[in-house]
C-alpha cells in the first residue's frame, strides 16, 4: 500500500436542497408579499401558476422551477436576492441597489431641472 501524499481537493460549498431551496423562496415572497390571499393572487398574475402552485410556492412546499423562477425573480427584488444569496454570489446583490439609485437620480435630475426653469421663468 502507498502512504497518502497527494493534494487534497478543495472542499465544495454545501449542496442546496430542494426543503432549503423552497424555504429560502417562501420567505422571499412572504416578505416582498405578506401571507394573505392576495399574495398568492399576486403570484398568480406574475407567473400564470394556479392558486395551489402559488399557495406552495408561498409556504414552502415546493419552490418554483425554470421560466418560473425567472419571472419571479423579474417582479421581486427580494426572490432576486433570495436567488443570488443560494448562489453564493453577493457581488450580483448590488445590481437591485443599483437600479433604484439610478431612478432616484432620474428623479431628482427632473426635481430639478423643473425648479431651474421656474427660477428662470421668475426673473
Amino acid at each position: 500500500m502507498f502512504p497518502k501524499t497527494g493534494n487534497k481537493f478543495p472542499r465544495r460549498p454545501e449542496r442546496l436542497s430542494e426543503a432549503a431551496y423552497a424555504a429560502a423562496i417562501s420567505e422571499a415572497l412572504k416578505a416582498e408579499l405578506g401571507t394573505s390571499a392576495s399574495a398568492a393572487k399576486q403570484i398568480q398574475r406574475w407567473t400564470g401558476v394556479a392558486d395551489r402552485t402559488a399557495r406552495n410556492w408561498l409556504y414552502g412546499v415546493v419552490g418554483p422551477r425554470g421560466h418560473h423562477l425567472m419571472e419571479l425573480a423579474r417582479e421581486s427584488d427580494a426572490v432576486l436576492l433570495a436567488v443570488i444569496a443560494m448562489m453564493n454570489r453577493p457581488e450580483l446583490a448590488l445590481a437591485p441597489d443599483l437600479h433604484a439609485v439610478e431612478v432616484a437620480l432620474a428623479k431628482a435630475s427632473g426635481a430639478f431641472e423643473v425648479l431651474r426653469r421656474q427660477r428662470g421663468g421668475s426673473r
